[in-house]
């Protein structure tokens, strides 16, 4: 594993455990970064720890929730709208013009506790909201790409 800072590996070694025993499926891909991949339902959450400057670390977790949607003005409208309504996180749209849910946290004051709402809120997120998206504007969910 690669790790930029101590921070960051720090921060990479205290979630781990949490991960692993609050989630069933949890593992990290076969590469050399701090990431953990947590599939639930038709979505799949992505943890990574990255390092914040010198002396910190975040904990970005994010989803794919769909691919290949038609980007138009209604649907950018409803992403927006759905930003302001939900408690933690935002729809985004990458470069690719995937349709990404995401959240992140500060590393060093992040407890189990935290981390289960972060990850569960992206995971169920990401569940909720991705049949609704494809019926409307097409694209394909996380799970139907991975197939």
């Amino acid at each position: 594993m690669k790790f930029e800072t101590p921070v960051q590996k720090a921060c990479y070694e205290k979630i781990q455990p949490w991960l692993k025993d609050l989630y069933d499926n949890v593992y990290s891909p076969p590469y050399d970064m701090p990431v953990f991949v947590l599939p639930l339902g038709s979505a799949t959450a992505t943890v990574e720890v990255l390092p914040w400057g010198s002396s910190e670390a975040i904990i970005s977790t994010w989803s794919y929730v769909v691919t290949g949607a038609e980007i138009t003005q209604d649907l950018m409208r409803f992403l927006l709208k759905k930003n302001s309504e939900l408690q933690f996180g935002v729809f985004s749209i990458d470069d690719d013009g995937d349709i990404r849910f995401h959240t992140t946290l500060v590393g060093s004051t992040c407890d189990r506790q935290e981390l289960q709402t972060l990850v569960s809120s992206v995971l169920e997120t990401a569940d909720q909201y991705d049949d609704a998206i494809v019926a409307t504007w097409g694209g394909e969910r996380s799970l139907d790409r991975s197939l």
